[in-house]
């Protein structure tokens, strides 16, 4: 009667640890969005930025 119980008890345990692993799973995905999400938002801005210098050069080199 021990070893079905012990098999039991290991199932168990193997889903727990599993439940664990997706948690942290879920966990790091969502930080790995939030990471992409800024990177977007500053490659955003860094391309507003360069638009912005590329006016004023063209100004400039205009008024030459």
């Amino acid at each position: 009667m021990f070893w079905p119980m012990f098999a039991v008890a290991m199932g168990f345990l193997g889903l727990a640890v599993l439940g664990v692993l997706a948690v942290r799973v879920f966990v790091e995905a969502q930080r790995l969005g939030r990471q992409v999400a800024e990177s977007a938002r500053r490659i955003g801005a860094a391309a507003e930025d360069l638009e912005h210098a590329a006016e004023r050069a063209g100004r400039s080199a205009q008024a030459l």
